[in-house]
């Protein structure tokens, strides 16, 4: 199976850029099911990259349906080290305006009805997360998005991500509450991804793109579904170019990353003592363990 070193994660549209050489679709088996899509491996720039459409290519799955163990089980059999997450995402911030791009360092775990792990079945481990994206990939990420001097786009470097379950949005009280935690952006996807990652081995970034502000804002009702949609499709434009100037810059000097051996400590299971099954099943990601 062909290899890529730098996945993405995102909207279908966004490996559908010139840039992007040698594509290839790749059904991919997973112990954890099917992932959400083929994933689509390219040549960017001379470098090989692995996209997922995280809903699907025709937007089929609710955040709460994602396949997320296979969608990350995937990317780890495909060799992916390096995991760029791009998400739509409201505001909960008067200064994060639509069209900006935050490159956030924290979570919010609001969902309820999602696996967020590989482990159980008789194999325990607990990952560390107080720092749940990857300090050195982040870097990159804001760094490859401040050299681009994108029009009418503001970079907020750090902020935290509230994940909550959906699909519906938030109520006025919650979009409130939210705010009162200091919280900067909200979406529905990017966790259990990251945490899922983390197990991975995988260092894990997200490029959230603000589509509008949350419903706390006094000028929300204001908001269309037309200008949201606007300003999704100017995102999409605004992603690739920082995707490529970021697959750029990892190709050119990969930064060592914690993330890379989360599971050094976090394994409390005697593996040799361990059920062979579920030692099977997690073989990709406790084969340097075992």
């Amino acid at each position: 199976m062909a290899n890529a070193r730098i996945g993405i994660i995102g909207g279908s549209g966004l490996y559908k850029m010139d840039a992007l050489k040698d594509v290839e679709e790749v059904r991919v088996q997973t112990p954890f099911g099917s992932p959400s899509d083929a994933l689509i491996l390219g040549t960017l720039d001379g470098t090989r990259v692995a996209f997922l459409a995280r809903h699907g290519q025709n937007h089929t799955l609710l955040p709460s349906e994602l396949p997320f163990r296979a969608n990350i089980y995937a990317m780890k059999q495909l060799g992916v080290e390096y995991l760029i997450s791009a998400s739509a995402v409201g505001s909960l911030k008067e200064e994060a305006k639509p069209l900006d791009l935050v490159v956030p360092d924290q979570f919010i775990d609001r969902t309820k009805n999602r696996v967020s792990t590989f482990f159980g079945d008789g194999i325990v481990a607990h990952i560390a997360f107080g720092e749940p994206i990857c300090q050195s990939l982040a870097l990159v990420l804001g760094d490859a998005i401040a050299s681009l001097n994108l029009p009418d786009v503001t970079l907020h470097r750090g902020g935290t991500y509230v994940c909550m379950e959906g699909p519906a949005f938030s109520t006025k009280a919650e979009s409130h509450l939210y705010r009162s935690w200091g919280a900067t952006i909200i979406g529905m996807t990017n966790v259990p991804e990251a945490k899922l990652a983390r197990e991975a081995e995988i260092a894990y970034a997200t490029l959230a793109l603000v589509t509008d502000y949350d419903c706390w804002h006094p000028d929300h009702d204001s908001v269309t579904v037309e200008m949201v949609i606007g300003n999704l499709q100017r995102n999409v434009v605004n992603a690739q170019k920082v995707i490529q100037e970021t697959v750029r810059r990892l190709s050119e000097n990969p930064p060592p990353s914690e993330a890379h051996s989360a599971l050094k400590y976090a394994i409390l299971t005697n593996l040799a003592k361990a059920p062979a099954e579920t030692k099977d099943k997690l073989g990709l990601l406790l084969k340097k363990y075992l």
